[in-house]
């Protein structure tokens, strides 16, 4: 699986996907979810659901 990505001009801050999946997603200070340096979902069993449940779409797997 590639790396994952948010789309920043999709994210709405919801926060969700650090809450499903927090080895891999994360909220910043900008409020918004970013991928966690390193983070690879082949050793996560989590991004999958995480961007099915996002309500904007913005995670990129």
């Amino acid at each position: 699986m590639a790396d994952p990505k948010v789309d920043f001009d999709l994210c709405i801050g919801c926060s969700l996907c650090a809450e499903l999946c927090p080895e891999v997603f994360e909220m910043k200070d900008d409020g918004l979810a970013h991928v966690i340096e390193d983070a690879d979902c082949d050793d996560s069993n989590c991004c999958e659901g995480a961007a099915d449940s996002c309500p904007v779409d913005a995670i990129i797997l």
